[in-house]
């Protein structure tokens, strides 16, 4: 009996210049995604992934899409070498939920980059309303993180792995919880150079738009589980996927939890990565260290990963 597989795609922060270029010149599939996202979304996405600037391809109404494309010109790329690849259950990193709903069939490629640029244009602009920020704390035990978070009224966006948490929240809040870190037991604390404050209530108007997004688009239901990131569990009707894909927005992304489900529950005993850098598979990593993670983001990863995939 082969083993279960479980696809994964990057969220933002992954984004790189360059992404993609190699896989669209060598790829016919991967070529036709970024040539229509450019056409759906009416502007050349796939020259600023491919090319940058970096300043461009960092904003979130940019990076958000061209990570979406990006991770499903990957599995398409993989498929068109390999096409018998099949995969069991599907998860991604806040953005990435999206990626794995596209490639579990809960909708279309172009459904999915339109809900996705909504997204991305409704965050940025919360971001620009709201003077927020995050930080990473690191080497802290999750009660003791939780504590620190109340005491400076700031929200968990991310459980990433045993010791690592994302706190997001107002910026002068984020400092002064960075300034307590340690007397909470953290062996670090970082502030995190990103546009706003992601997974936090200051996210709540760009809630109400994806909300009303989700209400006017059709969704089947997945042909295989997608674990959700807000409650670390398989999600399947089209009303609990609306509602798991608006409330992480605002609410916090289990990302170790969900991990944990997949092995656990679903019994997925490898995992295959879409997207640049291979963050999430370090974040297995310190998990459940040991589990198999192949990363694919360029035809050089491509190559390698069919090696052990044929």
């Amino acid at each position: 009996m082969s083993k279960k597989i479980a696809v994964l795609f990057s969220g933002q922060g992954a984004q790189a210049v360059g992404m993609g270029k190699d896989l669209a010149a060598e790829s016919p599939a991967a070529a036709s995604l970024f040539q229509q996202a450019d056409e759906i979304l009416g502007f050349p996405l796939s020259q600023i992934a491919f090319e940058g600037p970096a300043g461009e391809l960092t904003k979130t109404s940019l990076c958000q899409p061209a990570l979406y494309v990006h991770g499903l010109a990957c599995l398409s790329a993989l498929r068109e070498k390999l096409p018998g690849f099949d995969f069991h259950a599907a998860a991604g990193l806040s953005l990435g939920e999206f990626t794995a709903h596209a490639a579990a069939g809960t909708f279309d490629f172009e459904t999915g980059l339109r809900l996705v640029a909504r997204r991305a244009q409704a965050m940025q602009k919360a971001c620009e309303e709201t003077g927020g920020g995050m930080a990473a704390i690191i080497g802290g035990e999750e009660n003791r993180i939780r504590d620190l978070a109340s005491a400076t009224d700031v929200d968990i966006a991310n459980l990433n792995s045993p010791g690592q948490i994302v706190l997001s929240g107002e910026s002068s809040k984020i400092a002064l919880a960075v300034s307590l870190a340690r007397e909470y037991g953290a062996r670090k604390a970082v502030e995190l150079q990103v546009a706003g404050a992601f997974h936090s209530r200051l996210m709540e108007s760009a809630y109400l738009t994806l909300t009303n997004a989700l209400a006017e688009t059709a969704l089947d239901e997945p042909r295989v589980p997608v674990v959700c990131n807000v409650d670390a569990q398989s999600v399947r009707d089209a009303d609990t996927i609306r509602r798991t894909l608006a409330d992480q927005v605002t609410g916090s992304v289990r990302w170790a939890e969900s991990i944990e489900y997949l092995l656990d529950h679903l019994h997925c005993a490898e995992f295959v990565e879409f997207g640049p850098g291979g963050v999430l598979a370090g974040l297995i990593g310190r998990i459940r260290k040991g589990t198999p993670v192949i990363s694919i983001s360029n035809t050089a990863s491509l190559d390698d990963a069919l090696k052990s995939l044929a």
